[in-house]
């Protein structure tokens, strides 16, 4: 279902927003399950538009409504944007899944889409977090996928969090003038910081297989080796999630190989948190998905 809503106007374009009803593409119990979409619509669509895949306990806005920020400005740069709630999220029917489960729900967006907007061709999807793995995990399967916009990716397990902060948070303070100068006041308690060192080194050296089973990574790295279309990927300067993508980089050269492809293109917001949660950041996001998205 299409309802016209009011114009927006940003920086002298004219973005127009439209609601959008649609059913998963699920074949399970809630097939016939409702989903709720926004439409920012500019004046004159070209054949590439970008969806937004949400993750997390995120609905279409985004943390700080960083979704409907982002969906506006691409939008008044001529590219058509869609975001939507997955089933169980926001104003979707149906129960909450989490990023595997989230490929029907993507489908079923791409499908409504194309049908919203006849001149559109190709699509770029955008995720955050595990939004970016479901994304990810899902475009090799979708030819109407041409390219991928990655923040943060989600590639947590136990012995990985366990690497990323030995190796950027654990080394890095031993380097740091301040925290011997604590040590030497007193104001570090060593046998509970010795401990909880001999924790996270431990943790390291391998878990159960049954802990790792549902790690994102080995996955993400699949759909990521399959997919041959352009990937941006865009990492915060003070998050874990990011840290914990650069250490597999560091010690896998499977992964390494992937990032390292031509078609790939990786980018730094210094400072930024895992949701780019100030203006600046957010504003640097925005230029950075332009930018790239005008360069092909």
């Amino acid at each position: 279902m299409k309802r016209d809503s009011p114009q927006l106007h940003l920086a002298g374009h004219s973005v127009r927003e439209l609601p959008l009803r649609f059913r998963s593409a699920a074949e399970d119990g809630e097939a016939q399950a409702r989903m709720v979409g926004i439409l920012s619509l500019p004046a004159a669509p070209g054949p590439r538009g970008i969806l937004i895949v949400t993750g997390g306990p995120q609905y279409r806005a985004g943390s700080h409504r960083q979704f409907v920020l982002l969906a506006r400005a691409l939008a008044a740069q001529g590219w058509p944007v869609l975001r939507f709630d997955l089933r169980g999220m926001g104003d979707s029917e149906g129960s909450a899944r989490d990023y595997r489960a989230a490929g029907p729900d993507i489908a079923a967006a791409l499908a409504q889409f194309f049908d919203a907007v006849p001149t559109l061709r190709e699509v770029a999807l955008w995720g955050l977090c595990d939004g970016a793995t479901a994304a990810a995990c899902h475009a090799p399967r979708d030819a109407r996928v041409h390219a991928l916009i990655l923040l943060n990716p989600w590639v947590r397990s136990s012995a990985g969090l366990a690497r990323a902060t030995l190796r950027h948070y654990y080394w890095p303070r031993l380097l740091q003038g301040a925290f011997w100068r604590k040590l030497a006041g007193g104001g570090v308690r060593m046998g509970a910081s010795l401990a909880s060192l001999r924790q996270v080194a431990a943790a390291t050296q391998g878990q159960k297989q049954t802990q790792e089973d549902d790690a994102p990574a080995p996955a993400l790295l699949r759909a990521l080796t399959q997919f041959q279309g352009k990937v941006l990927l865009i990492l915060s300067g003070d998050d874990l999630g990011a840290r914990e993508w650069q250490t597999l980089l560091h010690g896998d050269g499977a992964w390494r190989a992937v990032a390292a492809r031509a078609q790939w293109t990786q980018a730094q917001v210094d400072g930024a948190n895992h949701t780019f949660a100030s203006a600046a950041w957010r504003g640097e996001v925005e230029q950075l998905c332009a930018r790239w998205l005008q360069s092909w």
